[in-house]
């Protein structure tokens, strides 16, 4: 009896696995396609110390998925703002039964913001006051706020770990945030 047919048959099933440990442990080569839809934060940035409500910031985020806004300074919340607001409202909504282990959180300065409107349409929304009049000088110094358009996903830890453009197609923030809900066992 001949060896030839087994040694095809290991050889068939031991080549792909030896290349893809070469592929993955001896080449530089890793795959272009990514799975996330916003720009990841790396590193993680945790939540500066800020007083909020009268509770620390952090331990507001500690436990709970955040959509965090960063509000328009000393404007209140103007046009772009409550567009931004909007935003994270309807992807909160169409997050369906993983919807309450996420929070909406509005970083507001001074002047900030309109009662009304927020108790109306933003229901459950929570409003973090800071005490400059330019909200996004609570957050880490590297973060750069490109524009006031701008969602962050704060993980139960108080970390910033992603950041969105809400002028961009929602859906790539629903998708992100379920996938993180699904793979989390936090939050």
């Amino acid at each position: 009896m001949s060896r030839r047919p087994l040694l095809i048959l290991l050889f068939l099933f031991a080549a792909p696995l030896g290349c893809a440990f070469w592929l993955y442990y001896g080449s530089s080569w890793r795959p272009a396609l990514r799975t996330n839809h916003g720009e990841l934060v790396e590193p993680l940035v945790p939540l500066p110390a800020v007083a909020a409500n009268g509770a620390a910031a952090q331990d507001l985020f500690k436990g709970k998925w955040s959509l965090l806004v960063v509000g328009d300074g000393a404007v209140g919340c103007g046009v772009e703002c409550r567009n931004t607001l909007v935003y994270a409202r309807q992807t909160w909504l169409s997050l369906g039964k993983l919807a309450p282990r996420v929070q909406r959180v509005l970083l507001a300065g001074a002047g900030c913001c309109d009662r009304a409107y927020l108790d109306s349409e933003h229901n459950g929304l929570i409003i973090v006051r800071v005490a400059a009049n330019e909200p996004a000088a609570a957050l880490p110094r590297r973060i750069p706020m490109p524009h006031d358009r701008t969602i962050f996903i704060v993980d139960p830890l108080a970390n910033l770990m992603m950041r969105y453009d809400a002028r961009q197609d929602p859906k790539g923030l629903r998708e992100d945030l379920k996938k993180l809900l699904e793979l989390s066992h936090i939050g």
